[in-house]
């Protein structure tokens, strides 16, 4: 019995996560990016500049896909990314 009652919750859950993921409602999630600069950065630490976090990180700083795609300079992608001045 108790395992029956595992099973009905199971097969619940699982055809609550089937209904919800085809169903025919829109998925308001924009799935558009979009590279702007941010106001505010808090979280992310302020570096001089692409030397700058080479010397404080240790690693090279490397762009993101998307960011090659839209033809950005190194530099400008590590402004949008850091805020740097260089």
């Amino acid at each position: 019995m108790k395992d029956e009652k595992m099973l009905e919750m199971l097969a619940a859950l699982i055809d609550g996560a089937f209904a919800n993921h085809y169903s025919t409602k829109e998925n308001k999630v924009d799935t558009k990016l979009e590279l702007a600069p941010q106001e505010e950065q808090p979280e992310t630490p302020l570096y001089e500049s692409i030397e700058d976090y080479t010397a404080q990180t240790g690693k090279r700083f490397r762009m993101t896909k998307r960011q090659k795609e839209l033809g950005y300079t190194r530099e400008e992608a590590f402004k949008l990314t850091y805020g740097g001045s260089n």
